[in-house]
């Protein structure tokens, strides 16, 4: 599991989850998975589904480093901060600019050679959403898969453009700025299905991650970080060894009165992906045992872990060997 250091995050709990029909079709995943071993592609933010963020190339070394020069550069426009890395798929370079001006996290699609622009694509995100952006009004990079890029703007939409000419195909809302909620990791694909969890633990904000069918756009899974076991997705295959953690809607009767409604658990950073574990076993299960982890911040001084594990199907429990994800959560400041 990857774990990265947040400043005021602490108390680390692991959850498993989700039955293996939630990531869909197998090959988008294996295609992916295979174009992030090509070190001419980064087609995902982290690289790879291992989050390594490295490059394998070894053109550059010490004896030749001070011999590089400019090929090109391209401006965005925008003066804010830039924390998205770019995609490179088939020498495209895909770019997100940062939110600021008219058109705020425009996308940019460049030939990787020359810099020359081939489109651009403009969101018109709702400038509200700024008001409940706890940390900055940033994005953290676009997710790629079968000649679509994917967006994910701080207003709660995930929208699909088509790589090739960059018009929109779809666009999907995920939540709602009025509760606090608002997006700010890139969205990754996982067999055909992109995931994208929402920030806000900052405001009280409910935790959720999501997973939006790529070709129509319509949400095929949402899993809670906190409440009843039906939101939580925890399935009748659940066993946990201890007695205290046994029982049912123990997400909700482990909290103070309705506090598990703002519980946290938001999924604002970064999942990893494991398509190698237990590799395929059965045609009749091909997904057994893949797991998943994602980084992500709870409320609450004391979140219990009741509230946030999950395991089952989308629509209810399963016996079968199932896909694992595991969720990072730790808290921040004490809302609960």
């Amino acid at each position: 599991m990857l774990v990265v250091g947040v400043p005021r995050l602490r108390t680390l709990l692991t959850v498993l989850a989700y039955g293996l029909s939630m990531l869909g079709s197998v090959h988008a995943a294996d295609d992916l998975n295979a174009m992030s071993h090509d070190e001419k592609q980064w087609v995902m933010a982290p690289k790879d589904y291992a989050n390594t963020r490295y490059s394998g190339l070894d053109h550059i070394k010490i004896n030749n480093v001070g011999r590089l020069q400019l090929a090109w550069s391209f401006s965005t426009g925008a003066d804010r901060g830039q924390e998205a890395a770019p995609l490179v798929v088939n020498n495209t370079m895909y770019v997100v600019g940062p939110y600021a001006g008219v058109y705020p996290n425009r996308v940019f699609a460049l030939d990787a050679t020359t810099g020359d622009l081939k489109w651009s694509y403009a969101p018109k995100p709702n400038f509200s959403a700024q008001g409940v952006a706890c940390c900055d009004v940033v994005t953290r990079g676009l997710g790629y898969d079968n000649n679509k890029v994917f967006l994910a703007t701080l207003d709660d939409f995930l929208v699909a453009i088509d790589a090739n000419d960059g018009h929109e195909l779809w666009h999907t809302m995920l939540g709602d700025i009025n509760l606090g909620e608002t997006v700010t990791m890139a969205p990754l694909v996982i067999k055909g299905k992109v995931l994208v969890g929402n920030s806000g633990g900052e405001l009280g904000v409910r935790g959720w991650v999501t997973a939006v069918d790529e070709d129509s756009g319509k949400i095929a899974w949402r899993a809670y970080a906190t409440g009843p076991d039906e939101d939580v997705r925890i399935g009748g295959d659940f066993k946990p060894f201890y007695k205290d953690q046994q029982g049912k809607d123990l997400g909700v009767t482990s909290w103070p009165p309705d506090k598990w409604r703002i519980g946290g658990g938001t999924m604002w950073g970064w999942i990893q992906y494991d398509p190698e574990a237990n590799p395929i076993t059965a045609p009749a299960i091909p997904h057994r045992g893949t797991r998943i982890s994602v980084l992500a911040t709870t409320c609450g001084r004391q979140p219990n872990s009741h509230a946030i594990r999950t395991t089952g199907w989308p629509g209810g429990p399963i016996s079968t060997p199932r896909t694992m994800i595991s969720i990072t959560t730790r808290s921040t400041r004490a809302f609960c």
